[in-house]
């Protein structure tokens, strides 16, 4: 899958695929300049939030450095039989805004098309999960003091400015569940500056830093955070750790008093570290992740005339001779091998329109489609979800 924004991500700070993620900080400008109000507004940002009922933690707002309390911006919508739906309250916000605030919407890709199709590239791109934040700042707003992420960020600035200062790590790539706190701020300043509407940077896990807008006067900033959480050694040894129970030696109890069997369970440890190297468990990770939220189709809608995939991760497509297997999201799908140049087209993540795919693959593409649509590795492209793709990821048979 082809997006604009990771080409032009690519492009601006040096990099030739994912490669660069997690190693040193960098940034740079995009080259595309439309994919910029493409990707987010900051009114779509705020319609956003206007006809969703929202909660804390997802949706938040802190003014001089303080989170505000909910009650200041949310109000109960009340039906008229007396049903109360939480939602927030344009006209607070607004005030909020105008004296200057820093709105936060996390995992803005579940409730934006355009967001969600841009993290699913990056998924695909960084093999990691991916998600999106969104932080629109006002006027003189300062947004969070010191801190350090327990992930790698990508950070594209969308509209206005906004003051950045990142430092080096306090300790070397900390972890959300570690042994160390790590509260103390580094003092290696790595790079202090301004922010402008289509710049880019990647801050590494563990990095400090901080963002305002104070000494900026009048105006406004957003700019999204794509967080990308890279798997570690610690994940696969727990990866091991559930795998190990497929063994009876580890589901028997530790003698505590006599020490019976503690060199076949040593032994047993040591080949199950050889036999299940971390290559098994980035792939296995990639293919068991369950299926994504999609609109499900129903024939009684209309007829299926566009999908596209919408896997977590590329498919795996396996040639077998006279078959072809198709693994992703826990499932395994086996297609005679004449199915493969459909296979490819259905799941190459673009938006696929099924009459326009026949004279290029044949027409078992149209019963290809179901059967993937069925298992929920594709979904019916809809409007909304077609315009995620549109002018962002090319059409495949375009």
């Amino acid at each position: 899958m082809k997006h604009r924004l990771i080409r032009a991500i690519e492009t601006a700070l040096g990099w030739r695929g994912a490669e660069g993620l997690g190693r040193d900080f960098v940034r740079g400008r995009l080259n595309d300049p439309e994919v910029v109000s493409r990707i987010l507004t900051p009114n779509r940002m705020l319609d956003v939030a206007m006809r969703r009922s929202l909660n804390r933690p997802q949706f938040r707002v802190f003014r001089e450095g303080e989170e505000v309390h909910p009650a200041v911006y949310f109000t109960d919508s009340v039906s008229p039989r007396g049903q109360s739906i939480p939602m927030v309250n344009m006209h607070s916000l607004g005030r909020l805004l105008r004296d200057g605030a820093t709105v936060i919407l996390d995992q803005a890709n579940v409730f934006d098309p355009t967001m969600e199709v841009t993290c699913r590239a990056l998924q695909w791109w960084s093999q990691e999960r991916v998600q999106v934040n969104a932080y629109l700042t006002t006027n003189e707003a300062s947004g969070f003091p010191l801190h350090w992420d327990d992930h790698d960020v990508l950070i594209v600035q969308l509209a206005g400015e906004k003051e950045w200062e990142v430092r080096g790590t306090s300790r070397p790539v900390p972890m959300y569940r570690d042994t160390d706190p790590n509260k103390t701020p580094s003092e290696e300043i790595v790079w202090s500056g301004v922010m402008e509407t289509g710049d880019v940077m990647h801050i590494p896990r563990g990095h400090w830093h901080q963002a305002t807008r104070n000494g900026h006067g009048s105006g406004r900033s957003l700019h999204v955070t794509f967080g990308i959480t890279k798997r570690t050694g610690a994940s696969w040894l727990a990866w091991l750790g559930d795998c190990c129970r497929e063994s009876e030696v580890f589901r028997h109890d530790l003698d505590r008093w006599h020490g019976n069997g503690i060199a076949s369970l040593t032994g047993a440890a040591t080949r199950l570290i050889s036999e299940r190297p971390p290559a098994d468990f980035l792939a296995a990770y990639e293919q068991t992740m369950p299926l994504p939220r999609h609109v499900p189709f129903l024939d009684i809608f209309g007829q299926l005339d566009a999908v596209v995939c919408t896997s977590h991760f590329a498919p795996q497509i396996r040639e077998n001779g006279q078959t072809v297997d198709v693994l992703a999201s826990g499932r395994r799908l086996t297609f005679a091998a004449k199915a493969l140049p459909a296979l490819r087209l259905l799941l190459s993540g673009v938006p696929v329109r099924l009459d326009q795919a026949v004279p290029t693959v044949g027409a078992e593409v149209m019963e290809i489609a179901k059967v993937l649509v069925e298992e929920e590795l594709c979904a019916s492209l809809t409007p909304e979800l077609f315009s995620g793709y549109t002018g962002l990821v090319t059409n495949a048979t375009s």
